[in-house]
């Protein structure tokens, strides 16, 4: 299974699904979990905390994290959660060290 994570660090998930400005992806399988690369993208957010959901941008986040069925982060807005969940993309909120993260 493939996940994203949203780490500034690249040691713990420690950031807001709409701040990320890069996904970790990694495989995760039984007890394995092998880094298959780090994925730039531009913030959902603006920076402005009410900002509105916007939609061609949230589809540029999307292509960054294709073909993940998880997304790990430490927090993320109910639209965005629920237009991930449309797509097949579970968004688990957790906070701590991603060596910690199992299947």
């Amino acid at each position: 299974m493939k996940i994203a994570v949203v780490s500034t660090d690249g040691i713990t998930v420690d950031e807001h699904f709409g701040r990320a400005e890069r996904f970790l992806i990694y495989e995760l399988d039984g007890e394995r979990k092998l880094m298959l690369g780090s994925r730039d993208c531009v913030s959902l957010s603006v920076g402005d905390r009410d900002h509105a959901f916007d939609p061609s941008r949230f589809e540029t986040v999307v292509d960054v994290i294709a073909g993940c069925v998880r997304v790990y982060c430490v927090r993320i807005g109910e639209k965005p959660a629920a237009e991930l969940k449309k797509r097949g993309i579970l968004a688990v909120v957790y906070e701590g060290p991603i060596a910690a993260i199992r299947e």
